[in-house]
């Protein structure tokens, strides 16, 4: 009877020591209150049960939504922005040792960052600068989980909401800014034909002949088409003789 009595003991001794871990996770072990120095696993690892106590930690990649946060732009514009944060354990010990809960901790760490970063920017930036913005965010909230063992490998900003009048004024903004493009646009186009024409004018200036065969090449550009257009042809020479006559006079 005693045999069997510590037999029975030793097989609930035994089942509590014996643990099977999958390859993602390792156990930390607290042996009476002190943590061993390297975790366990992955597979079949044996704890000493009641004298240790293993805390299971995940190595994932873990993905953090965080809530839209409002947020004021340094140009004093109220809007909405939420992101996601990817991060991942590195480092098991120091994930339960330094921090009581590492995934609260990061995403209120994610929530306090975003709101600082982006009120440091103006609006523009906001929408323009994505990946600016995430860059920055990965590096200080790196910077900032690095104690807990905790590597923050990607920051993504997915919304801003702003309001409808905002909307609005930005598309007032943008349409008045197409139209500034398109009166320059052809501002430009009238002063480089005009330029143009001064070049030739100068040309044909130097060259009298050039003007002459102009002249005939328009005639015969006119005489191609299928039209009743008639045209009669005034010798330039008759009219500076016109002119000469009306000088004297």
């Amino acid at each position: 009877m005693p045999a069997i009595i510590l037999g029975v003991l030793f097989l609930v001794w035994f089942l509590n020591s014996v643990r099977i871990l999958n390859e993602y996770e390792r156990a930390v072990i607290f042996r009476l209150g002190r943590v061993l120095p390297a975790p366990k696993g992955p597979g079949l690892i044996f704890v000493l049960w009641p004298i240790d106590r293993a805390v299971v930690v995940s190595l994932r990649l873990v993905v953090l939504d965080v809530p839209p946060q409002d947020v004021i732009t340094k140009d004093n514009v109220s809007a909405k922005v939420n992101a996601v944060v990817y991060f991942k354990v590195m480092d098991p010990i120091r994930s339960l040792v330094e921090v009581q809960n590492f995934q609260f901790a990061t995403s209120q760490m994610a929530q306090t960052t975003l709101r600082s970063v982006l009120g440091e920017m103006d609006l523009d930036e906001l929408l323009m600068q994505r990946e600016k913005i995430n860059e920055k965010l990965q590096t200080l909230l790196d910077h900032l989980t690095d104690p807990w063992g905790i590597k923050v490998t990607g920051v993504a900003v997915k919304d801003v909401d702003i309001s409808d009048d905002l909307r609005k004024a930005m598309a007032r903004q943008a349409e008045a800014e197409r139209e500034r493009r398109a009166k320059v646009i052809a501002a430009e186009g009238e002063f480089q034909a005009a330029a143009k024409l001064c070049d030739a004018a100068r040309l044909m200036q130097e060259t009298p002949m050039a003007l002459q065969l102009r002249y005939l090449q328009t005639l015969i550009e006119i005489g191609a088409k299928n039209n009743t257009t008639t045209v009669f042809p005034v010798p330039i020479d008759l009219l500076d003789a016109f002119k000469s006559m009306a000088q004297r006079k």
